[in-house]
């Protein structure tokens, strides 16, 4: 038995109003289209929000964090979570969606480069508006 992939990634997230927006445009940036945008069911609160988005290559789910937990912030090295990375087809993909973020006012961690994970690494890394870490990254094998 192996797996062949992920499925999807499920996000939970704090500021709905502000996040969405964000998720909508670097979804569709990266060839999703939304395929779920809901209150309520699945969602496990009648007011919570949760849309999906889905391409040939990935599918992810956002979710809206329970009223509750909505204080609580994104810290790196926590238990959970580190950082997500989309896989990017060329470096110069990578080079695009780093001036379409700059552009957008998103935050940069750190911009595109060479890392020396892989043979040819090369990404750029931002984050969401809760401080969630993501990664666009070109890997050549």
């Amino acid at each position: 038995m192996e797996a062949v992939g992920f499925s999807h990634v499920a996000l939970t997230i704090n500021h709905w109003g502000k996040s969405k927006p964000f998720w909508e445009r670097l979804l569709t940036t990266l060839g999703a289209a939304k395929v779920i945008d809901v209150v309520g069911a699945p969602h496990r609160r009648a007011d919570g929000h949760m849309m999906m988005y889905a391409s040939n290559t990935f599918a992810m789910t956002v979710w809206e964090a329970f009223s509750e937990f909505r204080d609580n912030e994104f810290q790196l090295y926590n238990v959970g979570l580190h950082h997500l990375a989309f896989a990017a087809p060329t470096e110069a993909a990578v080079d695009a969606l780093y001036d379409k973020l700059v552009s957008e006012g998103v935050t940069i961690l750190d911009p595109p480069k060479h890392y020396p994970y892989f043979k040819n690494y090369y990404a750029v890394y931002f984050t969401d508006p809760d401080g969630i870490k993501l990664e666009y990254v070109f890997v050549q094998t």
